[in-house]
């Protein structure tokens, strides 16, 4: 008797990388890359949850940043 293969299992920081990225952008692009380190020493499956992560965490990081700019030289213009 055979057992049938068992699927790989998806890498947990991968997961947590695409969720936080949208509520934590830096906390996601950061997660991602540790995810994908683990992932090509491991083997494990989420190698695109990963990548998703790093570049929804990274646009949504500059985004952030961008508008939080606008908003100081807009108040620095006004004084």
């Amino acid at each position: 008797m055979t057992n049938p293969a068992q699927p790989m299992k998806t890498n947990t920081m991968a997961i947590l990388s695409l969720i936080f990225a949208f509520f934590f952008p830096l906390l996601g692009a950061i997660f991602g890359h540790v995810a994908s380190s683990q992932i090509k020493r491991t083997g494990e499956e989420g190698k695109g949850l990963a990548l998703a992560g790093i570049i929804v965490g990274w646009v949504f990081t500059a985004f952030g940043s961008l508008w939080i700019f606008a908003v100081l030289v807009a108040l620095a213009s006004t004084v």
